[in-house]
């Protein structure tokens, strides 16, 4: 696929099939990630790979974290939400959930580990587009949630930047119209 196609065909896929990825497919995005740019080749990106089971446990963290921060328990809607939200993780089969680990070293901007991951997050979503895959970028709250941060691992510095849901298309790709550059552009000389 060419480059600039990738980039103007890249849409979320929120629906996509239970079938299994080649595990090469899931390789592949995750090296992409790698090559995105970082200050200071700090490499601040962490990547987890959540397939079978791991999808459900970080469902219960969902839930649990639904959970605690409800009003009232036994509210029937509340309810319904809470088990929506422990099922999410269901939705795909492969979800790579990435975080950023900030470099402690002096001259590192935390802005700029931020923006590295962000630039590794779009790179992986091009290279799953570009292999044929669904991809969507989730985030939310419930992404930065301390307990989302411990069930990976992550130090008291680290933090998750979001879930790739992974998966092949069962939807047809949304057409978007976007705004020209020229709206959101100006040229100093």
């Amino acid at each position: 696929m060419e480059l600039f196609d990738a980039i103007k065909t890249r849409r979320s896929i929120g629906v996509v099939k239970s079938d299994p990825i080649p595990i090469e497919y899931i390789q592949q995005i995750l090296e992409a990630g790698t090559f995105a740019p970082n200050h200071f080749k700090t490499e601040p990106w962490r990547f987890f790979v959540l397939t079978g089971v791991s999808r459900e446990k970080l469902g219960e963290v969902f839930e649990e974290i639904s959970k605690s921060d409800a009003d009232n328990r036994t509210n029937p809607e509340l309810i319904k939400k809470i088990e929506r939200v422990k099922k999410n993780p269901l939705r795909a089969p492969v979800i790579i959930t990435v975080g950023v680990e900030p470099s402690t070293k002096k001259n590192v901007v935390i802005q700029e580990e931020y923006a590295a991951v962000s630039a590794a997050i779009q790179n992986m979503l091009l290279a799953g587009h570009a292999l044929g895959l669904g991809a969507i970028w989730r985030t939310g709250a419930i992404c930065y949630h301390k307990k989302v941060s411990d069930f990976f691992g992550m130090s008291d510095r680290g933090e998750i930047l979001g879930f790739i849901y992974l998966g092949f298309p069962d939807m047809n790709v949304p057409k978007v119209k976007k705004t020209s550059y020229k709206d959101y552009t100006t040229w100093m000389t």
